[in-house]
């Protein structure tokens, strides 16, 4: 994604008879290539679970097939109050200002939405060739999709862009809370009615746990075996609609995330527009009243034993609201850490940012390499804290790799061929 700084300007959003390339400019936001490095670094380290391990284990320790104790309980502690929701918070945050700014360079050269929604578009259908033919994570066709649900809200006033954005998270939050609750009542018999209908609503809970469990260790099985026909095939016949539900379980999150991130990119977070007093002052606040109350969250799954639907109900009802005031926080911090950092190390981050997108698709395909059966063949093999040793190499390649290829040539290689299928031509790639 290449993005520059410009004031927007209005104009008509018909479609162009042939679309001017929005080029690569120096006068880059830095602050924004940092963040985004930061979290596609940070995404690989709440993603690499479910890369190693059956996808259930993402949240559900006891589908581990190594062991998982003591340690380990204190390290899903660690990662769900640091890491979990909040690369993803992060990413539709800057998503959001990377539509807009996208945007605001197409309004200044005459054209409008219509660039953006081919963009979209063809991000989608990145998003599904990754689900069915890589890794069942995708967010890319989530992000597509929402993308152009909020494009009608563009032009809206920033400040009613922000509090679209904020109602909007609490209707989620709401919806999401209640999910929770009934799933976590289910489970533990705690609805209303009598002992016999409390029994057998217990018992579908505890049939719907064990298919589920059941349907990610075939799917392990045929990672461990190496059949990776096999393997797309069940994706492209028994996983067909999981786009679709992945994108109804957390587009009320997504949207209202991107519609905020629009917003401050408006107000001048990325660029200095905001007193950097005030935002250290409310990025430290949303770091910190976030963080205690997703901690506090975490301990108590941890002492009620980390049972199945009641880690599903932190990761997807409880900690909604702790994680809009850490994702908030973080991305204010990072905006400012972000417009001075320097040094060998920060360089590398941000250009791991500027090819995020290869690096994100990149990352799945060398996880394939490390725990597929054809391939390295670890998939189930390690535990929790090999599995961390793998995000330690992946990061030091994502930081080998990007900055010498970015000094050789304008963008990174699916950013580029993203580009091209945009504008429907052929754009250099040499410096």
């Amino acid at each position: 994604m290449t993005e520059t700084h410009a004031k927007a300007a209005a104009s008509p959003d018909q479609p162009q008879a042939r679309a001017t390339p929005l080029g690569a400019s120096p006068d880059r936001i830095a602050s924004l290539d940092f963040i985004r490095g930061i979290a596609v670094m940070g995404i690989l380290a709440a993603n690499i679970v479910a890369f190693g391990q059956p996808f259930a284990a993402y949240m559900y320790p006891d589908a581990f097939l190594t062991p998982h104790g003591e340690a380990e309980g204190w390290m899903w502690v660690a990662q769900f109050v640091l890491v979990d929701g909040k690369m993803r918070a992060l990413f539709s945050l800057l998503f959001g200002a990377g539509l807009y700014l996208f945007l605001e360079k197409a309004w200044e050269r005459g054209q409008g939405r219509w660039l953006q929604v081919r963009r979209l578009l063809w991000l989608g259908l990145f998003g599904l060739f990754h689900f069915f033919f890589i890794w069942k994570g995708d967010i890319l066709f989530l992000y597509a999709v929402s993308g152009l649900a909020v494009l009608p809200f563009v032009k809206m006033a920033r400040r009613n862009q922000f509090i679209l954005g904020v109602l909007g998270y609490i209707v989620g939050g709401i919806v999401y809370a209640g999910m929770a609750a009934s799933m976590v009542m289910s489970a533990n018999g705690a609805i209303p009615g009598d002992e016999a209908a409390r029994a057998e609503v217990q018992a579908v809970m505890v049939e719907a746990q064990e298919q589920e469990i059941a349907q990610d260790r075939i799917d392990g099985e045929l990672i461990a075996s190496g059949d990776y026909p096999g393997l797309v095939e069940r994706n492209l016949t028994e996983s067909t609609t999981e786009p679709l539900t992945t994108l109804l379980l957390f587009w009320l999150e997504t949207l209202p995330l991107m519609l905020m991130g629009m917003a401050l990119y408006r107000k001048g977070l990325f660029s200095g527009g905001v007193d950097r007093r005030k935002q250290m002052i409310w990025g430290w606040a949303g770091v910190l009243v976030g963080g205690a109350l997703t901690l506090w969250i975490a301990l108590m799954v941890r002492a009620g034993g980390f049972g199945y639907w009641d880690t599903i109900a932190a990761f997807i009802g409880w900690s909604h609201f702790p994680r809009l005031f850490m994702g908030l926080g973080l991305l204010a911090l990072l905006a400012l850490w972000g417009e001075r950092v320097s040094g060998w190390l920060a360089v590398r981050v941000s250009a791991a940012g500027r090819a995020a997108f290869t690096n994100y698709l990149g990352t799945s395909v060398v996880m394939m390499l490390v725990f597929h059966g054809w391939a390295g063949g670890l998939f189930g093999e390690l535990t929790r804290g090999g599995l961390y040793g793998v995000v330690v190499l992946a990061w030091a390649l994502m930081l080998l790799w990007s900055k010498p290829w970015l000094d050789r040539y304008r963008y990174g290689p699916l950013e580029w061929l993203w580009r091209c299928l945009t504008y429907g031509r052929r754009f250099p790639l040499r410096r």
